[in-house]
């Protein structure tokens, strides 16, 4: 027997329950989440944070990928502000990591985490194997899409005080 039940919120719309697809969407903003705390790390590591480290990278996919020119002209200009690019991106991918994890403001992370690997995908054209980007990218893309927050994590305790909110 399925436990699905439906209800009508205020505005007439019907809304399915379905724990069991709420929690595999948590699992996936915990391993999303994860993966950036991870990719964090490891670009630390390797001093890709640096402004060298960072504008060396971002040169080799402009030289060595099949993106279209005028998104090697975006890389390009990342990589000369590689001061200001290289920390914003270690900000960017710690702090997604960190909300997704605590599943707080998950559908705005959702989103950004989904505009991370497209932006990468792109920047790798050509040099990479798609599904090792398309994965994390429609599972981002899910979060935003599913309601994820209001299942566990701070989201799920901020959306009984406004239900409502696209935030959660």
């Amino acid at each position: 027997m399925s436990t699905t039940t439906f209800q009508l919120k205020d505005n007439a719309t019907p809304v399915v329950d379905q724990p069991h697809a709420r929690i595999g969407l948590a699992l996936m903003r915990l391993t999303i989440g994860t993966m950036f705390v991870w990719v964090f790390v490891e670009n630390l590591g390797k001093g890709l944070y640096t402004p060298t480290g960072y504008a060396n990278l971002i040169r080799d996919y402009i030289e060595n990928s099949s993106a279209p020119a005028v998104w090697k002209s975006v890389m390009a200009l990342a990589a000369a502000h590689a001061s200001v690019a290289a920390p914003l991106q270690a900000i960017t991918e710690i702090s997604l990591g960190v909300l997704l994890v605590l599943g707080l403001f998950t559908r705005p992370a959702a989103l950004v985490a989904f505009a991370f690997p497209t932006s990468l995908s792109i920047s790798e054209w050509g040099t990479g194997w798609i599904w090792e980007l398309l994965v994390p990218m429609m599972s981002s893309l899910a979060l935003v899409v599913g309601t994820v927050g209001r299942t566990s994590g701070v989201d799920a305790f901020l959306s009984r005080k406004r239900p409502s909110s696209f935030w959660w």
